[in-house]
């Protein structure tokens, strides 16, 4: 390329590039480096969806990598060792501290297990650390030991055996400083790490389970991790940023789940104003107890205001506060008088139905002012904004967590939003830019438009029409049944995903989508591989709350270099029966696709752009070489 061909734009980018890499020599060294990077195995990737606070399930699974340490195990040892002394190592490595404890309660810990232990650790981190670059295992590493232990991982074959003895000797003094315990963590912990390069997200961190926060910890200490937003983790981002209509819906659901100690202790969030006012205004013998029809009330109110300023939302069904018939007992909906469950309503006033009352906004204003100011809640929801988004395209897989809005003749639904008419991949960038909006500048608009992506008719990460009122208020079930959007059923047709998957720029037969929100009913022979394998859904229930339903205790998808493969997992028993037995997370596994020969880098999204890099690079060094640029120029 001669001086005259560059572009001021394209020569101003080459000098910029030139101080990274100022010399040929240091161009070359960079192309190599990524050329060899290409070659390396694809990092396994592991989804997840639906975890709905459910701590210790999610803990283990991430603890075990869905099976991925102990298929390593068996990889590494073989007939090396038996059943028994498998499952020791692995659930060494997935509690090691607290297997630590048992084996020196049972007085095992001697010397020589400490050894023996080591050596197997070493041996297990040496051939996962072969997947990746040196320098990237050891930004893997533990600070304490990081010289120590990329001492133990450099060798293998001929090169490990004539290292032995050097390898013993470290290992040795590790076990007669006492230092075995520590080495013991480190090594669990850079083994769990290697097995799984990044982990998805795909939806619904809250709600139904007690421990949200503490998932949202073990997300925010994960060393790579993106989250698609599930509608029960909008409707907190909603409630973090002061949406009320979002506010009211968490407590409510909080309420109805038995899981208030995590908004009391865990984010310090008092509702002592909440049931104050229920205790003093509805009925302790009434069907429903006074704090959830206290909220209740208040979310309906606050939810007609909202319908009322949005007729563009087309939910004006869903004001029912206004269409109770108290003398009778009842409450219109649709073209039916369905009999209420109680009638104790003081606070709603027939003629002006959706008005709190001055008692009900000074809660409402409390909780306002409470989930706005918990620092905690505010860390976990701005963690779910820097490595959220409605959707992710990776690696030829499209993940969201619930729909995307069709008609029932398979086209893209037309939704309007602020004026502007979306459809598909539009619709949904138009959802992700405004639920940041929200956060960062809480405009009204934009607070409303977080209610409706919890809960709206064509909301993409709810995708059906609720009837919380008639699941509050109305026993008859017939009125409880949710319209679901025709995407659910549509996408039984490959045509109809790949549609979707086009869309969103996704073509070719290994593309898939990958969903959450809407648990498979395995109990009724439902498979979570849909649409001829182009639509995966990892919602298999990891609440307990669903176990009945779905008859497993979740999905999880493993995306490695041979290819896909979805495990449905049994339910978690307990830390204490892992320890005592060894028992793990049993699982069943389908196979979606076999790669050979084996994925390496070159064939994913980070390949495309280091072969973007090596191009440019490339061009460097022809502008080094024809003179556009010097050497070393500063």
């Amino acid at each position: 390329m001669s001086d005259q061909s560059y572009t001021d734009e394209h020569r101003r980018y080459l000098k910029l590039l030139a101080r990274q890499f100022p010399t040929t020599q240091t161009v070359f060294t960079e192309i190599i480096n990524l050329e060899a990077i290409l070659n390396l195995p694809k990092g396994t990737e592991h989804f997840m969806s639906d975890v709905h606070g459910e701590y210790l399930a999610f803990d283990h699974i991430l603890n075990n990598c869905s099976g991925v340490v102990r298929e390593h195990v068996e990889a590494t040892f073989g007939d090396e060792l038996d059943d028994w002394a498998k499952d020791e190592l692995c659930t060494l490595i997935y509690y090691p501290s607290e297997k630590l404890a048992q084996i020196r309660a049972n007085h095992m810990n001697l010397p020589q297990w400490y050894w023996t232990t080591l050596m197997r650790l070493v041996r297990l981190a040496r051939l996962l650390s072969g997947l990746y670059t040196r320098s990237k295992v050891r930004k893997a590493l533990p600070e304490a030991y990081a010289y120590i232990i990329d001492e133990l991982l450099r060798a293998s074959g001929q090169g490990e055996r004539s290292r032995h003895e050097y390898h013993k000797r470290i290992i040795d003094t590790i076990v007669e400083t006492g230092a075995g315990d520590d080495f013991i963590c480190s090594l669990a912990a850079l083994i769990k790490r290697l097995a799984v390069d990044h982990l998805h997200l795909v939806g619904d961190v809250y709600d139904r389970g007690p421990h949200a926060d503490r998932i949202m910890d073990d997300l925010m200490a994960h060393h790579s991790v993106d989250i698609q937003w599930g509608n029960h983790d909008i409707a907190w981002m909603g409630a973090a940023a002061g949406s009320e209509a979002c506010i009211a819906s968490v407590v409510r659901t909080q309420i109805r789940y038995n899981t208030l100690a995590m908004v009391e202790s865990a984010y310090g969030i008092s509702l002592r104003r909440l049931a104050l006012f229920a205790e003093r205004t509805y009925r302790a013998d009434d069907v429903i107890s006074p704090l959830e029809k206290a909220i209740s009330v208040i979310l309906f109110k606050v939810e007609g205001q909202l319908i009322a300023r949005h007729p563009n939302y087309h939910m004006d069904d869903r004001l029912l506060l206004g269409a109770l018939d108290l003398v009778r007992g009842t409450v219109r909906v649709g073209e039916r008088d369905l009999p209420l469950r109680t009638c104790d309503f003081p606070t709603v006033d027939p003629k002006d139905p959706y008005t709190l009352t001055a008692e009900e906004q000074h809660v409402m204003n409390g909780l306002v002012s409470a989930f706005r100011e918990s620092d905690r809640l505010r860390r976990h929801v701005a963690f779910l904004y820097e490595k959220g988004s409605v959707y992710l395209v990776r690696n030829g897989n499209l993940l969201f967590h619930g729909c995307v809005p069709l008609e029932e003749d398979g086209s893209l639904t037309e939704v309007v939003g602020e004026g502007v008419a979306y459809r598909g991949r539009s619709y949904l960038d138009f959802c992700d830019r405004v639920a940041r909006r929200a956060w960062h500048r809480g405009d009204q608009r934009a607070l409303d438009w977080m209610w409706y992506l919890w809960c709206g008719r064509r909301s993409p990460l709810s995708g059906r029409v609720t009837k919380t009122f008639e699941r509050t208020f109305v026993d008859d079930r017939s009125a409880w049944d949710e319209p679901q959007d025709p995407y659910f059923s549509l996408t039984d047709d490959p045509a109809i995903c790949e549609m979707i998957l086009a869309d969103f720029g996704l073509e070719g037969p290994h593309c898939h989508i990958v969903n959450g929100h809407k648990p498979v009913r395995e109990r009724e022979g439902e498979s979570p591989i849909k649409g001829d394998a182009r639509r995966l859904v990892v919602d298999g229930g990891f609440c307990e709350a669903y176990h009945k339903t779905t008859g497993i205790a979740g999905y999880t998808l493993i995306a490695g270099t041979d290819g896909m493969r979805i495990k449905a997992h049994r339910p978690f028993l307990s830390v204490e029966a892992a320890l005592a037995a060894n028992a793990d997370i049993l699982s069943n596994t389908t196979v979606i696709e076999r790669e050979e020969p084996r994925l390496r880098i070159e064939s994913t999204d980070t390949g495309r752009k280091l072969r973007r890099q090596i191009a440019d690079l490339r061009e460097l060094l022809d502008a080094y070489r024809d003179g556009t640029i010097k050497e070393r120029e500063a």
